[in-house]
């Protein structure tokens, strides 16, 4: 049995004595220098810790116990019984030295010394930050991104980026933790870009946020997160957009989404030529005459495509006003005083107005009855009708619809029907979208000026796009089908980008067993803090052979190449990012922001490599399967052994193969050699992310819990996959001017 303690040494001429770790263990001793100093006065040499006088005692108290259970760990509770010295003290100075490293002086940590100006880029719904991720890995002919704001609603997606990109790597990349869809996330994302113009926008809103209108039925949380991405696109305007989300988004609703999708993106204007537009519409009025108020509320509906959603709110409340006024000269033409004062016809469609004046604050309001009712779980119950349709009442093609009945059970004189078509025509134009304008607008032009209006709105649309691209990210490098929907938006004035050429062939696709053999030295409910040497000869015996067959020195996107490749382990190990970042810190990991803060940092050499602890029944059933190769094929073994389940499915991995798209619960795979479920780092390694990202907070979650927090898990499952993303940069790079 091995003693660990600390002492001191001598004080140097500050009068700080450094503290020293000392093991005896069967009459030998190993000493190490922990890299942390102390006046003697303030050390405690019964509790072995600083006392709470002391400058950062609670972060050097922490460092100490750390390091102490690292040694204890090693040398007591250790499957391996026998280590030389040299063992013991590499293994420990792999975490001393990457605590020194975070606590040296560093004055200047310049990634960009080397380097020309770089397109800039944020990432919205950022999670883990795969997009950012691979963004930040691509150079093209010295061309690169520089990373400027990530978002997210989860304060453990804004953990993870912060001490990746911030602490880590040394960017100054910002984070804004908020809801997309709250009023004022327009004006704090534009103060966290600052003066920095935005080059890219990348980013997938959740698809169940993707939804006709009048058929937004469910209203969560996620509702109409797509507008509000369109509407950062709008204010942005950047050179590219690139939206991801899943392959289902092509066939929701019988493919009405995806045209919805593509409808609203050619929709994007160009807030130059507006002015152009409404010109050639004013001119209209020379040939319609008797339509003068229907082609200014076509212009009005024009010009809020120009503004910032604050002055669009106004621009939309004039516009009912305009309306409004309308109606209430017309009001005593068709009804007399009494009726329009009592009439609960008359009624309706003044209120109706005043609701859509109000349009904004009841926009606020539905926000929060939605957050209240998704706090509340209200779903599947008696109370969720209720909710829905008091929700979908607050809709202004509900309102209108009101109106236009009120309307029609008036009964107006026939000459002034053609005014209350026009009032109802306005209010039409006013749920427009652009396209649906330009469609309306048609009706006034003759065959000269449709050729005039067909060039203008080719010039007045700002992005190029037309159909989605289904990237498969295992033809890139990603030992995983999983296969991604991107929506890839190209500013008029930049080079057309459809599609994005893979990187592998289908014969040189990454397998599990490149991905994944080096980590397999983990036991159940075990940690591995330190990488462990894999033979494969003895852990394969009769198919090592085959197992070796499997591996292959490749580029980074996967491309084999055995002069100057590496294999796909060894780029996780070594990392991915390009020369920008060589004065990249050691990665650490810490249980939350206060920790952070604090300094309470665990500095291992490999993170996030914990199984969890599984029954001997788990283990038996688990191990059946994967004998069997299929869960189908095991039905009948497990009942025989009273080992079934009520699980779905578990997906049995398969070396020679790629890994089915990786979700966010790890006990739907098992390991392809083990009967376990998988780690967080092999997971993260299934989805091409470097061993150097370190996925902070809680490991898992359950429960209701999953509906607020982002665990290591799921951090990893809802993530674009780093080496998907690197080639959509790449491209992009090719491209850009």
């Amino acid at each position: 049995m091995a003693t660990i303690n600390y002492y001191l040494d001598k004080a140097d001429k500050k009068g700080l004595s450094p503290i020293h770790l000392r093991i005896n263990c069967n009459s030998k001793q190993i000493k190490a220098s922990t890299g942390s100093k102390v006046k003697v006065k303030d050390f405690d040499k019964d509790t072995q810790q600083v006392k709470a006088t002391t400058d950062n005692s609670n972060e050097i108290n922490h460092y100490l116990s750390y390091l102490k259970d690292r040694a204890d760990e090693l040398l007591n509770r250790s499957y391996k019984k026998a280590f030389t010295n040299k063992e013991i003290k590499e293994k420990l100075n792999d975490f001393i030295a990457n605590y020194k490293e975070d606590h040296n002086v560093n004055i200047v940590r310049e990634q960009l010394a080397l380097y020309g100006n770089p397109f800039t880029f944020i990432d919205l719904f950022a999670g883990a930050g795969g997009f950012s991720e691979g963004l930040i890995q691509a150079e093209v002919n010295n061309k690169f991104f520089d990373f400027l704001v990530a978002n997210d609603i989860n304060e453990n997606c804004e953990l993870t980026h912060v001490v990746r990109y911030n602490h880590q790597l040394g960017l100054d990349a910002k984070f804004l933790c908020q809801d997309i869809t709250e009023p004022d996330f327009l004006d704090n994302l534009l103060k966290k870009i600052g003066d920095k113009k935005v080059d890219v926008v990348c980013g997938g809103p959740p698809c169940q946020s993707f939804s006709l209108a009048g058929k937004r039925r469910k209203f969560d949380k996620k509702d109409d997160l797509f507008s509000h991405y369109l509407q950062v696109i709008k204010v942005l305007q950047p050179k590219y957009f690139v939206m991801e989300n899943v392959k289902g988004i092509l066939t929701k609703e019988g493919g009405k989404i995806k045209e919805l999708i593509l409808k609203d993106i050619n929709s994007i204007v160009d807030i130059k030529e507006i002015p152009k537009l409404t010109s050639f519409i004013k001119s209209l009025k020379k040939t319609n005459k008797k339509d003068e108020f229907i082609i200014d509320c076509l212009i009005k509906r024009i010009e809020i495509e120009q503004y910032s959603e604050k002055k669009a709110e106004e621009a939309k409340e004039a516009f009912i006003k305009t309306v409004d006024s309308k109606f209430r000269l017309l009001t005593p033409k068709i009804v007399d005083y009494k009726t329009s004062k009592m009439d609960q016809r008359i009624s309706t469609i003044r209120h109706g107005f005043n609701l859509l004046q109000r349009g904004k604050e009841w926009e606020v309001l539905k926000r929060k009855i939605i957050r209240e009712k998704d706090h509340c779980n209200i779903d599947n119950d008696y109370f969720v009708e209720h909710f829905n349709d008091f929700i979908s009442e607050l809709a202004p093609e509900e309102i209108i619809k009101k109106i236009k009945e009120a309307f029609k059970r008036l009964n107006v004189p026939k000459k002034f029907f053609s005014d209350c078509n026009d009032i109802l025509t306005a209010l039409q134009i006013y749920t427009f979208g652009f396209d649906d304008t330009i469609q309306f607008l048609n009706k006034f032009c003759n065959k000269k000026q449709d050729k005039e209006l067909v060039e203008i709105i080719e010039e007045i649309r700002l992005y190029k796009i037309e159909a989605p691209f289904v990237a498969n990210a295992s033809n890139y490098g990603v030992p995983q089908n999983r296969e991604r929907v991107l929506f890839i938006g190209c500013r008029k004035d930049q080079k057309f980008i459809s599609e994005i050429p893979a990187t592998v062939t289908e014969d040189e696709k990454v397998t599990i067993f490149e991905a994944l053999y080096d980590l397999d030295f983990v036991g159940n409910n075990d940690e591995a803090r330190h990488y462990e040497l894999v033979d494969i000869s003895k852990q394969y015996n009769g198919t090592a052979k085959k197992m070796k067959s499997l591996l292959s020195k490749r580029t980074i996107e996967g491309v084999p190449n055995n002069k100057t490749g590496k294999t796909f382990s060894d780029w996780s190990k070594k990392g991915r990012l390009n020369g920008r970042f060589v004065n990249a810190k050691k990665p650490f990991y810490v249980r939350n922001t206060e920790d952070l803060e604090n300094g309470i940092k665990e500095y291992n050499v490999l993170h996030n490599h914990k199984t969890s602890k599984q029954s001997e029944t788990v283990i038996k059933r688990l191990d059946i399967i994967l004998k069997e190769g299929n869960y189908r094929r095991a039905y009948d073994k497990l009942n025989k052994c009273g080992l079934s389940s009520n699980k779905r499915n578990y997906n049995v991995l398969q070396a020679e193969g790629q890994s089915p798209t990786v979700m966010t619960i790890p006990d739907d795979y098992i390991h392809y050699n083990t009967p376990r479920a998988l780690t967080v780092r092999e997971m993260a390694r299934l989805q091409s992310f470097d061993d150097s990202f370190v996925f902070q907070g809680k490991r898992s979650t359950g429960g209701n819990n999953r509906k607020t927090e982002v665990p290591q898990y799921t951090l990893v499952g809802n993530a674009v996959p780093p080496l998907l993303a690197r080639a959509v940069a790449t491209e992009i790079l090719k491209n850009i001017k």
